[in-house]
C-alpha cells in the first residue's frame, strides 16, 4: 500500500439485519426482601483488580439507605475506598479481619469458615 491511501472493509452484516443483543441470565439471584442484621450470612472473597487487592463481602440485602450508611461508614472507618454493587460491598485492600470485627459489631453473621 502506498502512503496516503486508506483501507476499506465492508464485513456484510449490519445492526439492522436482524442481530439482537445476547443478554445472559445473572448467576446469582438477589432477593429484594429485606432482613434484619442479625439473619444475614455473609461470606467474604478476594480478587486481584489491576494489580490490586480488592475485598468482597456479600450479600446484603438492606435497603438503599441502610446499605449506603452501613457503606459510608466502614469506608471511613477503614478508611479506604469502596462501592455497593449488586448486593455485595468492595473494598479496596486486604481488610478481611477489619470488616469482619466491624461487622459483628454491627449484629451480621459470617457463614462458617469465612
Amino acid at each position: 500500500m502506498s502512503r496516503g491511501k486508506k483501507l476499506d472493509l465492508f464485513i456484510g452484516a449490519e445492526i439492522n439485519d436482524g442481530w439482537n443483543e445476547v443478554q445472559s441470565p445473572r448467576k446469582t439471584t438477589i432477593s429484594n426482601e429485606i432482613i434484619d442484621a442479625s439473619k444475614h450470612f455473609l461470606y467474604f472473597s478476594k480478587e486481584k483488580r489491576r494489580g490490586k487487592t480488592v475485598t468482597i463481602v456479600g450479600i446484603f440485602q438492606l435497603s438503599k439507605t441502610q446499605s449506603t450508611e452501613l457503606l459510608k461508614s466502614l469506608k471511613k472507618k477503614l478508611g479506604c475506598a469502596g462501592k455497593y454493587a449488586d448486593g455485595t460491598m468492595e473494598f479496596q485492600g486486604e481488610l478481611k479481619d477489619k470488616i469482619r470485627e466491624l461487622l459483628l459489631k454491627e449484629g451480621f453473621r459470617f457463614r462458617q469458615g469465612h
